[in-house]
C-alpha cells in the first residue's frame, strides 16, 4: 500500500479494538493451532519464545505457555515494553502481524536480531494466491493490512537471508535463522 494511504496509529487502534480475539474462545484457538502444532513439533521443550504483535488478547502466548513454554509478549499499541525487544530467544511468532508492517524488512531484522542462533521466526498470514480477484480479495480490503505475501516470498526471504523456509501448513511460514544474530 501506497505509505500515503496508511491509517493514523489511533484509527489503527480503533480498528483493532472491534476485533474479537479473546483468550478462551475456542474458534480463535483452533484457528491460531495452525500455528501452535507445527511449532510445538519444532521446538525443544526448554525453548523461550516472544509473541510479536501479540494484540490485546494474546491467545497464541497462552496456548503456548500451556504446552509449557516461556513466552514474552510484545505489541506496539497493547503491550509495548520495549524490554522484550532486548533479550534472546528460541523462537519468535507473529500471528496476523506481517500483514499490518510498515517496513517488513527492517521487522525481520530487528526479529532475527532477537534470536539464538538457529531460531524460528513463526509467521502466519493470509498468502496472496489468487491475483485475478485481488481486488476483491477480502484480506486485501482490511484498511489496516498494507503488505501481502505469497508463500514465495518467505522462500525468498531465506535465501536471501541465507536461512531456511519451511511452510508446515496454510498460510503459516518457518524462517529459521542461521548463524550467530547481533544482539
Amino acid at each position: 500500500m501506497d505509505p500515503a494511504q496508511y491509517l493514523s496509529r489511533v484509527a489503527e487502534k480503533a480498528h483493532y479494538d472491534h476485533h474479537e480475539n479473546t483468550i478462551d474462545d475456542p474458534g480463535y484457538r483452533a484457528f491460531l493451532s495452525k500455528l501452535t502444532d507445527p511449532l510445538i513439533e519444532a521446538l525443544p521443550d526448554t525453548a523461550e519464545g516472544l509473541d510479536f504483535g501479540c494484540g490485546p488478547g494474546p491467545a497464541l502466548a497462552a496456548m503456548l505457555e500451556e504446552a509449557g513454554y516461556g513466552m514474552t509478549l510484545y505489541d506496539p499499541l497493547y503491550a509495548p515494553d520495549e524490554a522484550a525487544l532486548k533479550k534472546p530467544y528460541d523462537f519468535i511468532t507473529a500471528s496476523e502481524v506481517f500483514e499490518h508492517l510498515h517496513d517488513p524488512a527492517g521487522t525481520l531484522d530487528l526479529l532475527a536480531s532477537l534470536l539464538r542462533p538457529g531460531g524460528i521466526i513463526a509467521v502466519m498470514t493470509c498468502f496472496q494466491t489468487d491475483d485475478t480477484n485481488f481486488a476483491e480479495w477480502h484480506y486485501r480490503r482490511d484498511p489496516t493490512h498494507v503488505v501481502f505475501y505469497r508463500q514465495a516470498t518467505f522462500q525468498h526471504i531465506a535465501r536471501d537471508r541465507n536461512w531456511t523456509s519451511a511452510i508446515p501448513t496454510k498460510d503459516v511460514a518457518f524462517l529459521t535463522v542461521s548463524g550467530q544474530q547481533e544482539a
